[in-house]
């Protein structure tokens, strides 16, 4: 019995609802520029207190205006409902293409631990906060806009075949653009197609690692959700991008030059520091991530990960971005990170081990509002 389901009640786009996910941001003031600009955004929904509209109000306060805005989407035809489908999934990113599969997974199939049974492999510590407003949305909405992105890891080179060839078979239903130009197309199947049941099939082969979700993940299960949305995709179409830190209102320490990490600041500059590996440790903990957390941050500078003062920022935003912050006096502090390879991070996750916290900028990321699960 695979874990990977068609969607009872689908709604797909018919264009222009697609957008970043809400944590994509690492300056949550462009969500409003965004929707301003194209009020149709699903962040309108995903992210309501930050609608044009809404400003000045909480989350919870906004959540009936998320209710609303997707009700008006429904009702102005935006979005074309569909019955018992999953959905094919291609993005073109300049000559690099990428695939998946929407559908929806098994809930108790998430395992955090060793020694905790299931086939989807959760990977990071998560912050409450985020959670919460996940299953707040969930539950106001009835409906979920934002997938979570799972590596297929048994069958993936079978999955990525299949899925190129279902998708050149023909064109497809909807195409949406995202701001650095990649090209996101969907192609609605028939949950109990001979083609679909091959790809469900494929897409629940084998141990399935959260590659971006952890937060919409965790909510599924705090919330009693018994399936979440997902894209299966594959290995060969991803990749892992830097994700950085910026720190303010503290005072820069004194650094020992090294290699482990860059760090840039107003009076120094751009250089490379060390941080001391600790041997009595494993290999998760002497990754990169981890001693940025554990001796930079938290030994150094004394702050918890979820501290105001640290912003996380993905794979989406470059180098001079963060020196730009540091400068504009935004920030006082730039930390740049290496990248952990993809092999090594399924490695970690097939031994059942969790990632540093933030330490996965996965590209190219699965757009929301593009397919929509009816609860």
């Amino acid at each position: 019995m695979t874990v990977v389901h068609p969607i009872r009640a689908a709604w797909l786009t018919k264009g222009g609802t697609g957008a970043q996910n809400y944590d994509e941001f690492a300056d949550e003031t462009e969500i409003t520029s965004i929707i301003a600009a194209n009020p149709r955004s699903a962040l309108a929904i995903e992210m309501p207190h930050y609608a044009p509209d809404s400003l000045g109000k909480t989350f919870a306060a906004a959540l009936p205006d998320a209710s609303s805005r997707l009700s008006c989407a429904k009702e102005d035809g935006l979005y074309a409902p569909h019955e018992n489908v999953v959905v094919l999934y291609r993005i073109t990113r300049g000559d690099r293409v990428s695939y998946g599969l929407w559908c929806m997974v098994d809930t108790d199939q998430i395992s955090t631990s060793a020694d905790e049974p299931g086939l989807v492999i959760r990977n990071e510590d998560v912050f409450p906060e985020k959670v919460r407003e996940r299953v707040m949305l969930a539950e106001t909405l009835g409906h979920l806009l934002s997938p979570v992105l799972l590596l297929q890891t048994a069958r993936g080179e079978e999955l990525h075949a299949a899925l190129a060839r279902a998708c050149s078979a023909q064109g497809p239903a909807v195409t949406d653009a995202d701001a650095a130009g990649g090209r996101h197309e969907i192609w609605p199947l028939d949950g109990s197609a001979p083609l679909a049941r091959e790809l469900i099939a494929l897409a629940g082969g084998g141990e399935l690692v959260v590659a971006d979700g952890n937060h919409r993940s965790l909510a599924a299960q705090t919330g009693g959700l018994p399936r979440f949305l997902a894209v299966v995709t594959t290995p060969a179409s991803v990749e892992i991008a830097p994700y950085n830190r910026l720190v303010r209102d503290v005072v820069v320490p004194s650094f020992e030059p090294g290699e482990t990490v860059r760090v840039y600041t107003r009076d120094g500059g751009m250089r490379s520091i060390g941080l001391p590996r600790d041997p009595a440790l494993g290999f998760v903990e002497n990754l990169d991530h981890a001693l940025v957390e554990r001796v930079l941050l938290g030994a150094s500078l004394a702050l918890q990960p979820g501290d105001k003062r640290i912003t996380y920022v993905g794979g989406d935003y470059p180098e001079s971005w963060l020196m730009g912050e540091v400068d504009a006096g935004r920030a006082d502090l730039a930390i740049l990170i290496a990248p952990v390879t993809v092999d090594d991070f399924i490695e970690v996750n097939l031994a059942r081990r969790k990632m540093p916290r933030k330490s996965t900028w996965f590209v190219p990321k699965a757009r929301a509002g593009l397919v929509v699960a009816q609860l």
